[in-house]
């Protein structure tokens, strides 16, 4: 049987204390933000309520039109953007890698921001250092959506050397996973000043701070697990969507997706919610697929023999 992510035992126990009224001299959510921009490198951060409301503040400072990936990010963007009432541009990616040089072939205002995740499709890291040197000279500002990427050994994802903005979710089954909350990070000051309002509806509490700065502890090694294990299975199956780039999840192009991960749920069973999804679906690639989510499993469900039945099950498929 399979687990599903959860926060860690050490996470639940202070989250559990914190709730319970102790230690009440910690101020929780300075340690967790000050731990945020020590990681991200940026000078300002902010806790949130949800990633979506950290979505929320990052589009509501950006004045001019946002621009998305046509597929592998997250439909959040679109959604929350349109509830802005701004102009939404969609910018054709390679399955979801953002190649800059698209930009030159789409039209947008002044002060426009680019959105996208860490991992295209949480299948492919985007290069984000090329990205940023793109927009940085097109006056571009550059939202990364770092839930996934967030404490890259390489310091290429979620790194504030590259992106303007940085969001990141905390909810389950997040690198950071604490079942909820978020946050927003900036080297620019001016982008809390203008959002003091949506700010102040996204206020979270101790509780959740304190599981943020647990989770923290450790985020490098987390995600080094996920990347590595992701890596293997990919190395191990054939036809797998961008089979040279670090990910997540692993993503298989086929005719059959829908019945093969019909079989797959049946044969990899979980404890609670599943790995296995199927596409085409926005947020991963627009073609049929079977994505296999090893970020939602537990970290003791990516040894060897977890992976290797896993590969069994899926090449005894295809």
């Amino acid at each position: 049987m399979f687990k599903f992510k959860t926060p860690s035992k050490k996470t639940k126990e202070i989250m559990s204390e914190v709730a319970l009224g102790m230690h009440e001299d910690v101020n929780y959510e300075q340690n967790a933000l000050n731990k945020i921009k020590n990681l991200t490198g940026h000078e300002n951060a902010r806790i949130t309520s949800s990633g979506n409301n950290s979505i929320f503040i990052a589009l509501s400072s950006i004045e001019g039109d946002i621009i998305v990936p046509d597929q592998g990010g997250w439909h959040g963007f679109k959604q929350i953007a349109k509830f802005l009432g701004k102009k939404i541009i969609t910018l054709k990616t390679d399955l979801g890698l953002i190649n800059p040089d698209y930009i030159d072939y789409i039209d947008f205002s002044e002060n426009s921001a680019l959105i996208y995740t860490s991992f295209a499709g949480y299948c492919a890291e985007q290069d984000t250092k090329a990205i940023s040197q793109y927009c940085k000279d097109k006056s571009i500002t550059t939202i990364e959506d770092a839930s996934a990427g967030i404490g890259d050994a390489e310091q290429k994802l979620g790194c504030g050397k590259y992106s303007d903005i940085i969001i990141a979710s905390t909810g389950s089954p997040k690198i950071i996973n604490v079942g909820s909350g978020g946050f927003i990070t900036s080297e620019s000051d001016e982008i809390f000043a203008k959002t003091s309002l949506p700010q102040k509806l996204s206020k979270t509490n101790q509780i959740i701070c304190s599981g943020i700065c647990v989770e923290l502890e450790n985020v490098n090694e987390k995600l080094e697990l996920t990347v590595n294990a992701t890596k293997h299975l990919k190395n191990s199956i054939d036809n797998t969507l961008h089979a040279d780039k670090r990910g997540v999840n692993v993503i298989i192009p086929h005719a059959n997706a829908k019945e093969i991960s019909w079989k797959l749920k049946k044969s990899l069973p979980t404890d609670k919610s599943g790995f296995i999804t199927t596409c085409p679906n926005y947020n991963r690639v627009k073609q049929k697929a079977i994505a296999i989510e090893v970020k939602n499993l537990a970290y003791d469900c990516l040894e060897k023999q977890y992976l290797e039945k896993i590969i069994e099950e899926i090449n005894s498929l295809l």
